[in-house]
């Protein structure tokens, strides 16, 4: 069975047993996130075409649970003029969860 979910505007498909990463947000680890905004729900096993939201399917979530918090690679951001000796140069990490998804119902 799977599963498409929308998160911070993304659009995941998500299986139980997966593990996904997710934007940071208020959890620690160990604790359960229930995805509300299920927009489809498929069987991989059976024939039967999968049940589609208009936008989301009601009375459907995905509940999972965060493994970790981490930090994403750095990313350098530089900014250069040519021929005025501007340059600048930061990093960004972004925050994100580890989450694995444990059973999806709907």
């Amino acid at each position: 069975m799977y599963a498409i979910i929308e998160d911070s505007g993304t659009q995941i498909k998500v299986s139980e047993g997966d593990v996904i990463e997710i934007d940071h947000r208020e959890g620690e680890e160990g604790s359960t996130l229930l995805f509300d905004k299920v927009l489809a729900i498929g069987d991989n096993s059976s024939d039967d075409a999968a049940r589609v939201g208009r936008p989301y399917l009601d009375g459907a979530s995905v509940s999972a649970e965060v493994v970790e918090e981490f930090k994403t690679d750095k990313l350098h951001v530089i900014k250069f003029k040519r021929r005025k000796g501007y340059r600048r140069k930061i990093g960004h990490r972004q925050d994100m969860l580890r989450v694995k998804i444990d059973s999806i119902s709907g």
